[in-house]
């Protein structure tokens, strides 16, 4: 398993922009062979702060969807955000509860 985060900081103005944007790239990335899920989630203890979480079989599908659609995907969103930071994640070991 592959994840793939982005941190943002987002003015609350942005953040329903912000959240129709991640649905755009989430409805294309479901597209990929290898995606599994895709997440917005707010950071708890940071004021304005979002994360868009992206669950791949593996990193290489991940990377063709970004060589792919990454730059078109920009120019169509509308949110002003600014990018905190990217995170790359092995998955090691998983329980989940069936």
């Amino acid at each position: 398993m592959f994840i793939h985060t982005v941190l943002f900081k987002i003015q609350p103005k942005e953040v329903t922009k912000y959240r129709k944007d991640s649905l755009i790239w989430a409805s294309f990335a479901k597209k990929v062979k290898g995606f599994r899920a895709y997440f917005t989630m707010k950071r708890y203890g940071y004021k304005n702060q979002y994360a868009s979480v992206y669950e791949w079989d593996k990193q290489e599908s991940h990377e063709g969807f970004m060589k792919k659609r990454h730059d078109w995907l920009v120019s169509k969103s509308k949110a002003k955000v600014k990018v905190l930071g990217y995170y790359n994640l092995k998955g090691i070991d998983i329980s989940r509860k069936s």
